[in-house]
């Protein structure tokens, strides 16, 4: 708005001026009226362009730093409509919103096992302080470009060379890392609460690629060794599954041996007490044809079998 009455002011003293210079080529005096109408837009259009530049409007989202024939003050001006005196103070505009600095390259580092790792294209989101804008305008010569190539370096470095190569290049271990080291560089430069990061995005993380052929050598000999404990394993469980059927099997015949065992005895022992000297003399009339031995022995000695006829 400002240049608005800047520009305002400057065309129309230079009307006025102009309309003098074209009267006075003409030879045409104006009368006292006409003189004072002149005078009177000269002084108008003067007024107009001191009032342009009297005044600063700060944006949403910015700090104004005002600063006295080079002198800069240590107050920061707040957003909106603000005075300043023409011609001598300037007020000029730091922007505190959420900026992104992009870093192309590559930052090389270590893990924890000095195993060779690097960081390609990175995304830092930051965010200057309003109340050291003043500051940092005064003691930083570009103040639009305070987050060096050199400190994201340093900090990613830092945050590699604490986990190990299982864990470096997972984001939500190394990204949050990197932030926490790049604000304590930060702090340590510019002071607390000056510039703070908010977020870091490593677009590409990688090892060196000799370490990834034995990443991959690794990975095919451990499929390789857990597919051969997967069989072993199989086969433990068969041999296994297989000794508890044969033993399962030969408990079986064991009990069938012993229960045919025990219906033997017992079939002995009820054959026994079955055969009384009652039983086996009836047996034994029974199967007699009534003969007596035809050839005995010297020493034979002859039963009488007759039955008793008393």
């Amino acid at each position: 708005m400002n240049t608005f009455f800047i520009v305002a002011g400057i065309l129309i003293a230079l009307s006025s001026i102009i309309i003098l210079a074209v009267k006075k080529r003409g030879k045409r005096d104006l009368d006292a009226a006409g003189r004072k109408t002149i005078t009177a837009v000269i002084i108008t259009g003067l007024v107009v362009f001191v009032l342009g530049n009297s005044f600063t409007i700060v944006p949403t989202g910015y700090s104004g730093v005002r600063s006295t024939f080079g002198q800069i003050s240590t107050a920061t001006m707040p957003q909106g409509f603000n005075f300043k005196v023409p011609f001598v103070q300037k007020i000029s505009l730091v922007n505190n919103k959420q900026q992104d600095a992009n870093f192309p390259g590559q930052v090389w580092g270590e893990t924890s096992e000095r195993i060779q790792v690097y960081a390609e294209n990175v995304d830092v989101t930051y965010q200057i302080s309003r109340e050291r804008s003043s500051w940092l305008y005064a003691n930083i010569s570009d103040p639009s470009n305070v987050i060096a190539a050199n400190l994201v370096a340093t900090a990613v470095k830092d945050a590699m060379v604490e986990f190990e190569s299982d864990e470096v290049c997972t984001r939500s271990n190394i990204q949050p890392r990197s932030v926490e080291k790049l604000n304590k560089l930060l702090e340590e430069k510019y002071g607390k609460d000056t510039i703070v990061v908010l977020q870091i995005i490593i677009n590409n993380m990688d090892f060196e690629s000799s370490y990834n052929q034995a990443i991959a050598n690794k990975a095919v000999a451990m499929q390789q060794q857990e597919q051969q404990a997967i069989e072993n394993e199989t086969a433990i469980a068969k041999a296994e599954a297989d000794k508890q059927v044969a033993l399962t099997n030969a408990q079986a015949d064991a009990e069938a041996m012993l229960l045919r065992a025990e219906a033997q005895k017992k079939a002995n022992e009820l054959l026994s007490q079955s055969l009384t000297d009652e039983v086996l003399a009836s047996q034994f009339y029974e199967k007699w044809d009534g003969k007596m031995p035809s050839v005995m022995g010297e020493n034979a000695v002859i039963t009488d079998i007759a039955p008793n006829k008393d």
